[in-house]
């Protein structure tokens, strides 16, 4: 592999990792050795497909002159740090709590970029579906708590440049922190806004 070639992607992968948790390491792997490339003179690294350096992944090479080829090059991400288990099995639908879950160290390359690193991802939340003892915990499987939900009456607050005006109306569903709800006014209107942890809604103008 040219040098040029293999600092360009040493210099990628510097880069990129940078904002992963814990404390990163990398591997490159080597071309096939019955790959032929012509002389470049400036190379531009790329993720395939939106994919993540996480674990084994790849990297490709484009050559942007004066040749034009494309290579893709193995890379293994290794990530020291901490990530949450199980503690005891998890029923769907409840809340998990602090006694839930226990830190461990270990590879998150190994495993999937939704791990959770960090307490806060998990308590409060609940379980899509059950989780057995000792499973480590995804975010990507855990719900937030509802902050308003499908009936409930709810304080509607429109803000808007230089006034604020409340009311009442009933939430059409389920919505957590953050996400936009469907509310109806008393005056039969139909109106969007976004939940917050309070349990207000908040339409902007």
């Amino acid at each position: 592999m040219p040098d040029a070639l293999f600092a360009t992607v040493d210099d990628y992968l510097r880069t990129q990792t940078r904002g992963l948790p814990g404390k990163t390491s990398y591997r490159i792997g080597a071309l096939d050795p019955r790959t032929q490339l012509a002389a470049c003179n400036a190379y531009e690294p790329f993720l395939p497909g939106g994919a993540r350096l996480w674990g084994k992944a790849t990297v490709g090479v484009r050559c942007l002159g004066p040749a034009t080829w494309t290579v893709y090059l193995p890379v293994e991400v290794s990530i020291s740090g901490s990530y949450f288990i199980s503690a005891r099995p998890l029923a769907g639908g409840q809340p998990i709590g602090p006694g839930d879950i226990v830190e461990r160290q270990g590879n998150l390359g190994s495993l999937p970029t939704s791990i959770v690193t960090d307490a806060a991802q998990a308590i409060g939340k609940t379980p899509k579906s059950s989780i057995g003892a000792g499973q480590p915990l995804r975010s990507d499987l855990l719900l937030a708590p509802l902050a308003v939900q499908q009936g409930q009456n709810v304080k509607l607050l429109y803000r808007g440049s230089g006034f604020s005006v409340s009311s009442d109306g009933r939430a059409l569903n389920n919505a957590a922190a953050g996400q936009v709800v469907q509310v109806r006014t008393s005056g039969g209107q139909t109106v969007s806004g976004v939940a917050r942890a309070d349990g207000t809604v908040e339409v902007s103008y």
